[in-house]
C-alpha cells in the first residue's frame, strides 16, 4: 500500500534545494515512518536521500537540530514548543512539518504499585504505602510524556509538582531504572513498556490514548530557518514521510516494519517485543479499549493542527512553565506549518484539509475543542 499519487503531478513540484538530509530519531517504535521511508526508498522519487541519525536523548535531538547537525527530526510535539518559547533551555524558531503519529505511549508502574492498584485502591492511596515521595520518570520537561504523566497524576488527585519527584531519563533507560528500584513508574514510548512487562519488573496500567484519545505524539520538526530557506526540500520530505505513514497503516506492513525496527542500529530489541503493541495488542492490560498507534488516516490526522499546539501551551501554563498568556495563536501559527503541508500535498490524491474541530473528552472528564486555550488551562483544580 502506498500513498495514491498522480505520478504526472509529481513532476509539477519544484525539485528540492537539498537532496541529502540528516534526520534524527530516538529508538522508539514511533520512529517507524522514518525507518520505512529509508528502507522502502520512498525519498527517491521525491528527490531525497535520507540519512537516519540515532540519538541518545531528546536533549541531543534538540541541540543537534539547533546546531544544524540535523536537518529534521522525529521529536516530541511538546519539545518543539518548549524550544520555540525557550522554556528551560535554548530558544529558537521551530517548525512542525507534520504529525508523525497519534497514540502509542503508556505509563508503567512497579509491580508493588500495580498490585495495589489492581486490588482496587486509588493511586493516591497506593503511593502513600511507599512511605516516601514517589519517583516517576518522563523523557523531557516540556515533552509529551511529561504532559501525559502530569495530566494522569492530576486526574487521580496527585499533584505532579508537589506529591512526586519527576525525573528525566532517556526512554531506553527506563526499564532498567525501574528494575533497579530507582523509579516507581515512568511515562515514555514503546517498546520500553513492553520490555518492562516482559522482564516482569513492572506493568503497564494506562495507555496515553486513555488520557486523550488520538492525541498528537511525535512531530516531524526542523528549525523554522530550514523550512524557510529550503521550502521545496521541506515539502519533498513531507511527501516522503507521508507515503511511509500510509504504508504503515497496513497491518502486514507493520509486521515487516517491526522486523526492521528490531535491528541493532535501530531499537536493538527483539521483534516479539515491538510487533504486538505496534499492532495495537496490549494483551489484557491496561484495557481492551486502548486505541492503537496511528500513523495515517484519510481524514488528515497528519495535518499540523494549531489546536494541538494550543493544548501544549495551555498545559505549560497550567504547570507554571509558561507565565505569559500573550500571543498564543501567533506562536502556534508560526510553528505549525499548515500552509507548507498543504502545498506539499496539494497534487496528491489525499484528504489533506485539517480535520474538523471536535470536542474531546479527557480521562478526567474535561472537554477540549481547541477554543479558549487560556481559560481552559486555568480551569483545572490541580495546577501550579
Amino acid at each position: 500500500m502506498t500513498v495514491q499519487t498522480n505520478h504526472p503531478n509529481l513532476s509539477a513540484f519544484a525539485p528540492p534545494e537539498r537532496s541529502h538530509l540528516r534526520i534524527g530519531f530516538l529508538p522508539l517504535t514511533d520512529c517507524a515512518p522514518l525507518v520505512v521511508a529509508k528502507m522502502m526508498h520512498f525519498g527517491q522519487r521525491h528527490g531525497l536521500t535520507l540519512e537516519l541519525c540515532k540519538q541518545p536523548s531528546w536533549a541531543a535531538i534538540r541541540d543537534k537540530l539547533l546546531s544544524g547537525e540535523l536537518d529534521a527530526a522525529h521529536t516530541l510535539y511538546g519539545l518543539v514548543y518548549g524550544v520555540q518559547l525557550g522554556l528551560g533551555g535554548p530558544r529558537a524558531d521551530m517548525a512542525i512539518l507534520m504529525t508523525l503519529n497519534r497514540n502509542g505511549q503508556a505509563i508503567t508502574v512497579s509491580n508493588q504499585l500495580a498490585d495495589i492498584l489492581h486490588g482496587g485502591q486509588s493511586l493516591k492511596s497506593a503511593l502513600a504505602t511507599l512511605g516516601r515521595k514517589p519517583v516517576f520518570a518522563q523523557t523531557f520537561p516540556t515533552g509529551t510524556h511529561a504532559m501525559w504523566l502530569n495530566y494522569w497524576l492530576a486526574s487521580e488527585g496527585v499533584h505532579p509538582l508537589h506529591d512526586i519527584e519527576s525525573v528525566v531519563i532517556p526512554p531506553p533507560q527506563m526499564a532498567d531504572a525501574l528494575a533497579q528500584g530507582e523509579l516507581d513508574g515512568f511515562c515514555a514510548g514503546e517498546p520500553w513498556h513492553a520490555v518492562a512487562q516482559s522482564k516482569k519488573i513492572g506493568r503497564t496500567i494506562v495507555s496515553t490514548s486513555q488520557i486523550w484519545p488520538d492525541h498528537p505524539e511525535k512531530a516531524l520538526a526542523c528549525r523554522h530557518e530550514f523550512a524557510a530557506l529550503y521550502p521545496n526540500t521541506a515539502q519533498a520530505l513531507i511527501r516522503t514521510i507521508l507515503e511511509a505513514c500510509q504504508w504503515l497503516e497496513n497491518p502486514a506492513n507493520k509486521v515487516t516494519a517491526s522486523a526492521w525496527l528490531a535491528r541493532p542500529e535501530l531499537l536493538n530489541i527483539t521483534q516479539e517485543l515491538i510487533a504486538p503493541r505496534l499492532l495495537g495488542d496490549y494483551g489484557r492490560a491496561p484495557s481492551p479499549t486502548v486505541l492503537p498507534i496511528r500513523f495515517f488516516d484519510e481524514n488528515g490526522m497528519n495535518y499540523p493542527l494549531a489546536s494541538d499546539g494550543l493544548w501544549f501551551l495551555g498545559q505549560f501554563h497550567r504547570w507554571g512553565l509558561l507565565n505569559s498568556t500573550a500571543g498564543w495563536n501567533s506562536i502556534v501559527a508560526k510553528v505549525s506549518q499548515s500552509e507548507l503541508f498543504s502545498q506539499a500535498t496539494k497534487n496528491l490524491a489525499l484528504v489533506v484539509a485539517p480535520p474538523k474541530a471536535a470536542s474531546i473528552k479527557f480521562i478526567d472528564g474535561k472537554m477540549w475543542d481547541g477554543a479558549g486555550a487560556i481559560e481552559y488551562s486555568e480551569s483545572f483544580a490541580i495546577k501550579a
